[in-house]
């Protein structure tokens, strides 16, 4: 249990630093107008964009291993935490100094993750008949409509359901690595069952449209319109899967503990979500690709009205 609860905080600390370079890449980059995968492909083309995404790698690899071993409610909690290291870390390495609600927010992390940390339980993946495979699998691709729809609205708004659509997607990621079959002997041919696995390919869909959904949330709007609402779908959602369908429990008599330290986690994360902000007006013009800036648009010549022609 021990290893688990220390995986998903280093998750944490990896989906911290991987958000905040992101964040910057993505408002560097043309913004894209409805759901455009060519984002993906100029966000590519950023040094910051590709080491944030290392840090995610290495956080999904990490929350992986934490769900073989503990309920979703509690590694999700934990994950959630990550913009407290975000804020903390902008502290001491960016000197964004942390006002009196940034350390409320901290401490509010902090005392829901003691609560669920304490509520924890041994637990193990668990497998799906095939009809629940499907059901993960039908989950994700659920999502994929909901994103289209959602990146038809401008603007603020838009950043809020797009982020909102990335927090499920994340959440969705979460579900299927912790029913996704464990390796077996032969690794060859554990390849070829994942291969034929639903819930292979819900985390492929559901991983990839949270990238997607999330880089262009954060060029609709604030960090914290795109991340708050994240925040709140890749806790809460996968928590209520686990308890309901996939058998997550907590330390006997410590259920409302449980339920209140995830609560808690969730406010203070949300809570910080203002802290990661990106200034723009401090964003060296030579840092910027050429090739991604939009000329902005010039009003129309109006007609000479001595010559009509």
């Amino acid at each position: 249990m021990l290893l688990g609860l220390c995986s998903a905080g280093g998750a944490a600390l990896c989906y911290g630093i991987g958000s905040v370079l992101q964040a910057d890449a993505a408002r560097r980059t043309t913004a894209s107008t409805g759901l455009d995968p060519r984002l993906l492909t100029r966000l590519l083309r950023s040094g910051r964009y590709l080491v944030g995404v290392g840090a995610d790698g290495a956080g999904f690899l990490l929350s992986l291993l934490a769900v073989r071993t503990l309920p979703l409610f509690v590694v999700q909690s934990v994950v959630a935490s990550f913009l407290a290291v975000t804020a903390v870390l902008a502290a001491v390495l960016l000197r964004m100094p942390l006002g009196t609600r940034d350390r409320v927010g901290v401490g509010v992390v902090v005392a829901g993750l003691v609560l669920v940390g304490a509520s924890a339980a041994p637990d193990h993946a668990v497998g799906l008949p095939p009809a629940g495979s499907w059901a993960v699998l039908a989950g994700a691709l659920v999502l994929v409509p909901a994103a289209v729809i959602g990146a038809r609205v401008p603007g603020p708004r838009g950043a809020t359901v797009l982020g909102a659509v990335a927090g499920l997607a994340f959440g969705m990621t979460a579900i299927a690595s912790r029913v996704l079959p464990g390796p077996g002997g032969d690794w060859g041919r554990y390849a070829l069952h994942l291969l034929a696995e639903p819930v292979t390919w819900a985390l492929l869909v559901a991983g990839a449209l949270a990238l997607l959904t999330y880089s262009t949330a954060l060029q609709r709007g604030s960090v914290t319109q795109a991340t708050a609402p994240l925040v709140v779908g890749e806790t809460l959602m996968p928590a209520l899967v686990g308890v309901i369908a996939l058998g997550d429990r907590p330390r006997e008599g410590w259920a409302l503990a449980a339920v209140l330290g995830c609560l808690v986690a969730v406010a203070g994360a949300v809570s910080l979500a203002r802290h990661g902000e990106i200034d723009l007006a401090g964003i060296d013009p030579a840092d910027v690709d050429p090739a991604d800036v939009v000329p902005a648009p010039t009003a129309p010549t109006p007609p000479d009205r001595r010559n009509p022609a």
